[in-house]
């Protein structure tokens, strides 16, 4: 599986990704996937589990991640690292935009497209 060379995120379509939260899929190949996830305040991302490494960058907002069971607070720069089938999840203390990193990519994402 794999997209075009160039992904033009004003070409990306937004999709719902729990309440007030919204997923840009952005590029992607078979190993590897990057996505931008809008967070209104308040929204929560729900603790979950998957088989993919995940790396986030806080581009904008605060937020509280629980990655292992560790909680922390995390604002624009700071970069977190999950290791696959590790519980995480967030919740957005101030409005924010976050983007996610995969290997391999998320086939759950793209499926239907």
């Amino acid at each position: 599986m794999m997209n075009q060379a160039f992904v033009y995120a004003a070409e990306c379509q937004s999709e719902p990704a729990g309440e007030g939260v919204r997923r840009k899929v952005l590029a992607y190949g078979d190993q590897l996937m990057m996505a931008e996830v809008h967070f209104e305040q308040g929204a929560v991302g729900a603790l979950h589990s998957h088989p993919h490494t995940q790396l986030t960058y806080v581009l904008e907002g605060e937020f509280e991640f629980e990655i292992g069971g560790v909680k922390s607070i995390v604002r624009k720069g700071d970069t977190l690292y999950k290791h696959p089938n590790v519980i995480h999840g967030c919740t957005c203390l101030q409005k924010g935009i976050l983007l996610d990193t995969f290997n391999p990519y998320r086939a759950d994402f793209v499926e239907g497209k």
